[in-house]
């Protein structure tokens, strides 16, 4: 038996959730660059989604595209946040291209390049409403003209993000206004945008719909892939796995204690507590994970199981009359909040597992 807690990673379900999600989307017109960010630029995720037919791999952390690289995973890299001034060079070294606001930014990409002897491309993105990047729209043909000017940088195309920051859903108008931009900019600087990268998981309802997605012909996909959901409402993808991922920990008390504290009442160690009725004794079960570990709010547990909370490390449960004896393991479904931190944590083993992508079972052990 593996370490507990850990992520079970089915790469199998991964490898169908991104086939068909580029099958469908690529009728339409519209390449997935795959975002490997949720799973720390694992090598052998990376790989999966590169065989189901990704056009690329998108992170935002330098750090795993470098691990990629190093891996010998062949794919085109573009980093998905915008470049810190400080990792500048390695920005250049590692990723083919990068999104970017920031001329400043965009000058020192383009010195690195120069001592590189390299040409380093990127991607404009444009604020569309949800104030989290991008260039106004008003500024993008001045910004446009800035950009042109530097040298061994290549403007690759636009691009947009959504429903991150404050939620603002795509649709038709705002992807209407991002094709309408690279039309613009194509006819006062002459055809020179091969990519107009129109969002996130967020993007998949309007993608999918009959809306007519203009100059839109990419989108940066991770969560819809991983998770099968999309984010806007967490609503299930149809035809897709949404059990690729599964959080497991394990029992280490389980005993009949009353349902309502005594003492004093304060703040817990993450905050205040909602109030709790009095439902007499009830059978405690309290598992080897925590905050350090995964978001606890973002587990789905197995029927007649209740989360009560959680401490940095303990998942404290209520299982009705189930007594659950130490040692007994316990599965969840994570949502993505739950899944991104469980990956980066490196108390909890990852375990792939998978055969029609894999040739065995490898279990990634977590960070020393």
């Amino acid at each position: 038996m593996s370490n507990a807690p850990r992520l079970e990673i089915d790469l199998d379900k991964i490898y169908h959730n991104a086939l068909t999600l580029v099958d469908r989307l690529g009728r339409r017109g519209i390449s997935v660059t795959a975002v490997t960010k949720a799973t720390l630029g694992s090598p052998e995720i990376a790989r999966v989604l590169l065989k189901a037919g990704v056009s690329g791999l998108g992170d935002s952390r330098i750090e795993n595209i470098q691990a990629m690289r190093a891996a010998g995973v062949s794919a085109q890299m573009m980093l998905i946040r915008t470049p810190m001034l400080s990792q500048a060079a390695l920005v250049v070294a590692y990723a083919d291209v990068s999104l970017n606001t920031e001329i400043d930014v965009i000058a020192k990409l383009s010195a690195a390049a120069q001592a590189a002897k390299k040409t380093h491309e990127i991607v404009l993105m444009v604020e569309l409403g949800d104030l989290r990047e991008g260039v106004m729209p008003e500024d993008l043909e001045s910004t446009v003209r800035e950009v042109l000017r530097l040298p061994n940088i290549t403007l690759k195309g636009i691009g947009a993000n959504l429903a991150c920051h404050s939620g603002v859903a795509p649709d038709a108008r705002n992807m209407d206004e991002l094709s309408l931009l690279s039309r613009s900019i194509d006819a006062i600087f002459g055809p020179m945008l091969s990519i107009v990268s129109g969002g996130n998981s967020s993007n998949i309802p309007w993608a999918l719909s009959d809306a007519n997605t203009g100059r839109i012909n990419n989108l940066r996909i991770g969560e819809a892939i991983l998770l099968g959901r999309e984010p806007l409402h967490r609503q299930p993808i149809d035809g897709l796995h949404t059990d690729a991922f599964t959080v497991i920990g394990e029992v280490i008390e389980a005993k009949v204690k009353p349902s309502l504290p005594w003492g004093t009442i304060a703040e817990t160690a993450f905050g205040e507590k909602a109030p709790v009725k009095d439902r007499g004794p009830v059978q405690q079960t309290i598992l080897a994970i925590g905050h350090m570990d995964t978001d606890p709010n973002g587990l789905t547990s197995p029927a007649g199981i209740n989360v009560l909370g959680a401490s940095s490390d303990h998942l404290v449960l209520e299982t009705g009359s189930n007594h659950l004896p130490v040692g007994t393991e316990i599965k969840f479904q994570p949502n993505y909040s739950a899944m991104l931190r469980a990956m980066a944590s490196p108390f909890v083993t990852k375990v792939l597992k998978g055969q029609s992508v894999q040739t065995r079972t490898r279990s990634m052990d977590p960070v020393q």
